[in-house]
């Protein structure tokens, strides 16, 4: 099985330096492209790939390029931002490439720049990831030194400045339009669309954000061809993914398998199933954004489109499990505490109705609550649903809420007829 994105990456060591990586075959895609591909062949191979954007939206990453305008009467500058903000409760992928690999998402940025003709690039970071950030700015230095970077890319005269931008932190940061103001100084609230950030984005100026597993993924593409990239993967949609699982599994962790591997695989094979004493009840298949799913879903592909039609999202892959001595109305509070707590207070459903479900949620789980909440609850998720607010914040917040209403009424109703939780003397 080939694992092109974790190839380099040797757990407990330090990764890579520059000469190491070149060595492994690092920065031969730059070169290729610089010298040999116009930027148009450059986002031609990535649509050809089927490279669906890895942060959770699962857009196609070469038909987001595309939209970029091109020629000498597109306005510039034009800019790359590469999402590595991953403050989606359950990921951890991102932080696997960054600290692993960091020149993988450092020449990523370099084609991704190059395809859309940017004139400057930012790797948004989230604060927390003080040891991704000290690696990134050794990489960078070491990409500037060497040529990679800065004016006149190796000759070939094109010239790209890269940027880490350490961010203050806040979930809202991960919108990309949130992401943009945050950059440009200001509050991180989203931005109504139109107009959309491939023709004003950054300072109003053309702007492609992509994920950074989506970002490591461009060179193996280059140097190997779509066809290729397509082949690794057991589904239509090309390429691996690198999937995680959290909770009372044997050996939590992440792991690079081919894209449309099973949930039964993740779970059972790399995970090593439950702990002893413990069963699976359910699962948030791809973060806490996500719709929980069953043990009967766990022969589906972890792939957008399969996901999908099993009633859910594949997010960004990393699933949270759920067991069966875990109170399912204490999880979802957790969840919609911390929903409720970043949201940024652009828009009334999102900081009115998160703050009202959180607080009906305390007081079902304190024992507290009535049987009419649980239809309010019901009424609440319908209003934050998609096309009700300026971003996907409150949508997801209310995926968990309805899906755990579906699936674990019965612990909901106990709850409120014991008027406690039955699993915290459990």
């Amino acid at each position: 099985m080939e694992t092109p994105l974790t190839a380099n990456i040797r757990p407990g060591r330090e990764p890579l330096d520059i000469a190491a990586y070149r060595k492994n075959g690092g920065y031969r895609a730059v070169q290729k492209a610089l010298r040999s591909m116009a930027p148009e062949e450059v986002t031609g191979a990535v649509k050809d790939a089927n490279l669906k954007g890895r942060g959770g939206a699962g857009f196609d990453a070469g038909q987001k390029w595309s939209l970029v305008p091109m020629g000498g009467n597109a306005h510039r500058p034009k800019y790359l931002v590469v999402n590595a903000d991953e403050m989606e409760p359950g990921s951890f992928k991102d932080r696997l490439l960054m600290e692993g690999d960091p020149h993988q998402l450092i020449e990523g940025a370099i084609l991704a720049a190059y395809a859309i003709q940017a004139d400057a690039a930012f790797i948004f970071l989230r604060w927390e990831y003080r040891l991704a950030a000290g690696l990134l700015k050794q990489a960078i230095a070491g990409a500037y030194r060497s040529g990679f970077l800065g004016r006149n890319v190796l000759g070939s005269g094109y010239s790209l400045e890269l940027n880490l931008h350490i961010s203050g932190g806040r979930y809202m940061c991960g919108e990309e339009t949130g992401m943009l103001n945050a950059i440009e100084g200001r509050r991180a609230n989203p931005r109504s669309k139109p107009p959309y950030p491939q023709a004003s984005g950054l300072w109003g100026k053309p702007t492609v954000v992509n994920n950074v597993e989506t970002i490591c993924n461009i060179p193996h593409i280059v140097n190997n061809g779509a066809g290729w990239f397509r082949g690794l993967s057991r589904t239509g949609e090309g390429g691996t993914k690198i999937y995680g699982a959290s909770g009372r599994v044997r050996s939590p962790g992440a792991w690079e398998l081919p894209m449309g591997t099973t949930l039964r695989e993740i779970l059972e094979e790399h995970a090593g199933g439950m702990q002893a004493g413990y069963r699976l009840r359910g699962l948030l298949p791809g973060g806490a954004s996500t719709d929980f799913l069953t043990p009967a879903h766990l022969d589906v592909k972890m792939d957008f489109g399969s996901v999908e039609t099993a009633g859910s999202r594949l997010g960004t892959g990393t699933v949270i499990v759920l067991d069966n001595r875990s109170c399912p109305v204490g999880m979802v509070l957790n969840l919609e505490r911390f929903f409720a707590r970043e949201s940024c207070g652009w828009c009334t459903p999102c900081w009115g109705g998160l703050q009202f479900v959180a607080q009906l949620l305390t007081g079902i789980e304190a024992g507290q609550g009535r049987m009419e909440d649980i239809g309010l609850l019901e009424r609440l998720a319908g209003m934050l649903a998609p096309g009700h607010t300026y971003c996907a914040l409150a949508p997801g917040a209310a995926e968990p809420l309805a899906s755990a209403l579906r699936f674990f009424r019965d612990d909901f109703e106990r709850h409120i007829r014991e008027k406690r939780c039955p699993w915290r003397d459990a």
